[in-house]
């Protein structure tokens, strides 16, 4: 079981939703925070509030998609702390369009977003953490990484991208004690579906069903820290709808006919 307490865990996309649920529970574990995202307003609410449980916080304001810049904020981040012991790839966007309706510009924004920004950023913390010898990459994916969904062909290509990245970076690190949590979450109670990118590369805007009966984000949060203490090499969190990723396995004709009837 890994101690948590005085170690520097970065978490990105830590405004919101599953973020800043993270940010609370790993400051409860007594973790030294580094929390980044575009809103730096809202960044620092939650600094504040993680400061009720831990003695250090730092707020390093991003906008990953710029992965010119990537180099430079690990610099700057590794400046102030002095290592990275924990990297939270949590950064990200959903999407709710049709592919037919989509151009391949909205399907590249999400896969730079989703898949490509945290490769960059993973790649630089990776030598960090190979130079002092231990660390621990944890990508927050999808179960829309093990399965397509429909109105999420790119959301679903850059999840299902991820999955097979880290697969592949885990083995690849076996050796050099650096560990990687691939963390899957279903329906979660956030803002996801109303931030979610449209064929026009405007927001969604609306709430789905799904989303609002979700898992609590607090909860989720408990979940995945749980699994990261215990090095999990993989974990799905949710409700129900994660026995669609063992349906997609075991009984693929009726997972076939349940998912072409999912409208949105």
């Amino acid at each position: 079981m890994k101690n948590l307490k005085n170690k520097v865990v970065w978490i990105t996309g830590a405004s919101s939703g599953i973020g800043e649920a993270l940010a609370y529970e790993f400051a409860r574990e007594g973790a030294l925070l580094v929390l980044s995202a575009r809103n730096q307003a809202k960044l620092e609410e939650v600094r504040e509030k993680c400061l009720q449980y831990t003695s250090k916080c730092w707020v390093q304001p991003a906008d990953l998609s710029k992965t010119d810049e990537i180099a430079n904020l690990v610099d700057s981040v590794i400046a102030q702390t002095g290592r990275i012991d924990f990297l939270i790839n949590n950064a990200g966007r959903s999407q709710r369009s049709l592919a037919k309706d989509t151009p391949v510009s909205i399907d590249r924004q999400v896969m730079e977003l989703n898949f490509f920004s945290i490769i960059a950023l993973s790649k630089q913390v990776l030598q960090q953490m190979l130079q002092q010898g231990s660390g621990h990459l944890v990508v927050i994916s999808s179960i829309t990484g093990k399965f397509g969904f429909p109105w999420r062909t790119a959301y679903s290509a850059s999840k299902h991208a991820l999955q097979g990245y880290f697969e592949a970076l885990r083995a690849e690190l076996v050796n050099e004690h650096v560990d990687v949590t691939i963390v899957s979450p279903g329906r979660v109670n956030t803002n996801v579906s109303k931030n979610a990118i449209t064929e026009s590369g405007e927001a969604y805007n609306k709430m789905d069903d799904g989303q609002s009966n979700g898992m609590p984000a607090d909860e989720c949060a408990v979940q995945i820290v749980k699994a990261i203490k215990k090095n999990r090499k993989e974990v799905l969190v949710g409700k129900k709808e994660l026995l669609m990723v063992h349906i997609r396995r075991f009984l693929p004709a009726l997972f076939y006919k349940m998912v072409t009837n999912i409208k949105n």
